[in-house]
């Protein structure tokens, strides 16, 4: 989730801890909110100032993993709490461990995921039934602290509201899998391998993108209706010299690891090089599809020339992003 909605939840647990009398609010909130729930486990950021192969292959990762969520990070910030506050560590160590926890949790259910369950198993858990900004969320989390200043009572609010996001993030699985329901009916004739359908911050409005045996289908929902924009046959396999070259990159090895579906073009765009384009499939806008891996390789000794991965919304920008890598 987007780091507003981290900071209301954490608010809400700031609530919720009125029921414990041996810690007071402004300390729990400093600790739970801005520290614990909506900052720490996203300090993982900060990689994005070495380059994007590192952040897109650590961001919502060990950061996020079982060892920071139950022991690294409660840890840490119950250390600095007792330091700064002199709280009762075992109070302050539960509280932040819910509140970690709770960051980590509700960051599965979009379609970026986290890897929550790292060392077990380095996989990206995204069940991709909440967008990143979701305007109902952070509506019923206004909502609760408005009522929060005229009722007084914060921790009858945090059940209602919990109980509500229940019910909501219920509902947005059933639409999720209605719509998976109606693609498959809409696709009688094909083989399907592998179909995603993943939010946007349109309530009803979901993005999706079918494999087949055969090719890539990549559209939209509209309140029930789905529409698809386009359609990719699947490309001849990469020259075996020249996968063997480009796998070994930083940029591909970290476009790859994130990116859940995606198809790759190559075109000769001189004499002596050819580019290789691997274009995520989940995010088109607009006609174009921002999320890409590209490498330039020489022909002859397919050697990587220039590589680049990220986020690039126009052709020019991302010449000069390739250029300067």
């Amino acid at each position: 989730m987007d780091t507003l909605t981290h900071t209301l939840m954490g608010g809400t647990i700031v609530g919720l801890a009125a029921i414990d009398p041996s810690i007071d609010p402004v300390s729990v909130g400093f600790i739970t909110t801005v520290v614990g729930a909506s900052l720490v486990p996203d300090v993982d950021t900060v990689m994005k100032l070495k380059n994007n192969a590192v952040y897109i292959t650590n961001h919502r990762g060990i950061t996020h993993s079982l060892p920071f969520t139950f022991f690294i990070w409660p840890v840490l910030l119950t250390a600095l709490s007792v330091l700064l506050f002199d709280l009762p560590a075992l109070n302050m160590y539960l509280w932040i461990q819910f509140a970690v926890f709770m960051h980590v949790f509700v960051d599965i259910f979009n379609s970026y995921g986290t890897q929550a369950l790292r060392p077990i198993r380095q996989i990206w858990i995204q069940i991709g039934i909440i967008n990143t900004i979701d305007i109902p969320i952070l509506l019923l989390h206004v909502l609760y602290f408005i009522l929060w200043y005229f009722t007084g009572a914060p921790v009858m609010l945090f059940i209602g509201l919990y109980a509500m996001l229940a019910v909501y993030y219920s509902l947005r699985y059933m639409m999720q899998r209605s719509l998976v329901t109606k693609v498959i009916r809409q696709l009688p004739n094909e083989e399907i391998d592998r179909l995603f359908v993943m939010p946007t911050i349109q309530y009803f409005e979901w993005r999706i993108v079918v494999v087949t045996e055969k090719a890539y289908y990549v559209g939209r929902s509209f309140r029930g209706n789905i529409i698809f924009y386009d359609r990719f046959n699947k490309s001849q396999p990469i020259r075996e010299e020249r996968f063997e070259s480009i796998k070994k990159n930083e940029n591909f090895k970290a476009f790859t690891f994130f990116s859940s579906i995606y198809r790759y073009e190559v075109t000769d765009i001189s004499e002596d090089v050819v580019e290789i384009r691997y274009i995520d499939l989940r995010y088109l806008k607009d006609g174009h599809y921002p999320f890409v891996c590209i490498m330039h390789l020489d022909k002859d000794t397919s050697e990587v020339l220039h590589s680049y991965t990220g986020w690039v919304f126009t052709e020019s920008k991302l010449q000069k992003k390739l250029l300067g890598s």
